[in-house]
């Protein structure tokens, strides 16, 4: 609506008032577990003092600060969803929070990175979710926590159309892109790989020899417990961890990315962002090798999304790589360096290997846990050479390709005249790739 501006008869565009919105009811349990988490923080930190302070308390007075203390803390559950609220404009979502002191979150929808739904345990129960926003430029995610299930795929496709350039007043009839399903992993493939996986064994076999040598040593039972509860922890989230996070793990192409969907008890609807992912790398343990399975692993620019496939055969590794990198073929071939690495390294410089394609940089390291990483022409922010002293001794040179996530793939051990080539050509393959690049936008 248009209204002439006094004195000039310009038109002037009204904006029209935000239609704010509150998260689900149940949030207000969610939030009232806060001041819980301060006294259990409280006592963790300092548990004589707080032993002290509870074996003075008297019953009366015990029961008069539980009075006190409950209400309280639902309270200020209530007050800190009451206070809070979300809109989304024609160009961002706009997050007010705040009892005392008020704060504003303004995220820009073409900033978008990701926007992934999870459901925690106890969140499914209650048949909630929790939207989770990956923004370009920002460490730390924001998050509107909990929103109805329904409410939550919703809002989390119409931000995604509002950021590929639909019009604001149809992206809210969009709806959800339908995906096609490429790969399941089935739950027995995924116990069966986690048993052949190195870390798993290692994790379990130091936790069960090295607290009784500590025990041995040294007859302290903190000294025991200090060592043995994280090293029983590793094994843990190395073996049931991951099987519980990456249960019936789900991937399927959309128009706005690949869909991931995971979780025996948490479950999480994850969205690789088309265009944003910096490297690719398969992950070949060696117990894996006879079964030809792989694992794919991938770094994102300002997002936590780090896997893309658990376990899977090659084949089909290899066709869902082609989704996430249009144009990319993993190189069958890659050159090792000269003899004369032995030297630098000897015996593991075998595991070592490079490969330049038209479209990606490729580096191998490892013997028994491979891993090859591919980084596109495009994606490279800057190469580097180095070489220590005796790398210099043997004319022998590491050349480093740094990548827009923060991360480096490394081509160890080359020689000097080889590296000094790659390091030329990289930087001209990397200027032609990012100007034939496709646009980074969701739905293009």
């Amino acid at each position: 609506m248009t209204t002439p501006t006094p004195g000039t008869g310009e038109a002037v565009r009204e904006e029209k008032p935000l239609a704010e919105r509150r998260l689900h009811p149940v949030t207000p349990f969610r939030r009232a577990w806060a001041p819980v988490a301060v006294l259990a923080g409280w006592a963790v930190h300092d548990p004589n003092q707080a032993q002290e302070q509870l074996t003075g308390l008297t019953t009366t007075a015990l029961v008069a600060g539980l009075a006190v203390f409950v209400p309280g803390a639902a309270l200020y559950g209530f007050l800190s969803w009451w206070f809070t609220h979300f809109a989304v404009t024609d160009t961002e979502l706009r997050i007010r929070t705040g009892l005392l002191f008020r704060r504003t979150a303004h995220i820009r929808l073409d900033r978008l990175q990701a926007v992934d739904v999870t459901q925690p345990l106890l969140a499914r129960v209650a048949g909630v979710a929790k939207l989770k926003l990956d923004v370009i430029g920002t460490d730390a995610k924001d998050e509107l926590a909990y929103l109805s299930q329904g409410e939550a795929r919703a809002l989390r496709a119409e931000l995604l159309a509002r950021a590929a350039g639909f019009a604001p007043e149809t992206a809210h009839e969009v709806g959800e892109a339908p995906a096609r399903q490429l790969l399941r992993v089935p739950p027995g493939v995924l116990a069966v790989s986690l048993v052949l996986t190195g870390a798993t064994w290692g994790s379990l076999a130091a936790a069960i020899v090295v607290p009784p040598l500590l025990w041995f040593g040294t007859h302290n039972v903190w000294t025991v417990l200090a060592t043995a509860v994280p090293l029983l922890g590793a094994a843990g989230a190395s073996s049931v961890g991951r099987f519980v996070a990456e249960y019936d793990w789900t991937l399927g192409e959309s128009p706005d990315g690949l869909r991931i969907d995971h979780g025996l008890l948490d479950r999480t609807h994850e969205t690789v962002p088309p265009g944003r992912v910096q490297t690719v790398r398969i992950v070949e343990p060696l117990l894996w090798r006879r079964r030809g399975w792989v694992r794919v692993e991938l770094d994102v620019a300002g997002s936590s999304n780090s896997v893309l496939v658990p376990v899977a055969p090659r084949d089909v590794a290899e066709s869902v790589i082609a989704g996430v990198l249009p144009g990319v073929t993993v190189p069958s071939s890659l050159s090792r360096p000269p003899r004369r690495a032995g030297w630098c390294v000897p015996f593991w410089w075998r595991g070592y290997g490079i490969a330049v394609t038209d479209t990606v940089f490729a580096a191998r390291h490892g013997l028994l846990r491979r891993s090859l990483a591919l980084v596109p022409h495009a994606k490279v922010q800057s190469v580097r050479l180095s070489q220590g002293p005796w790398e210099r001794l043997r004319r022998l040179a590491d050349v480093h390709v740094d990548t827009g996530a923060n991360k480096t793939v490394t081509a160890r051990l080359r020689g000097t005249e080889e590296a000094a080539e790659l390091l030329q050509g990289q930087a001209d393959r990397s200027r032609t790739g990012r100007r034939e690049a496709r646009p980074d936008r969701w739905m293009a």
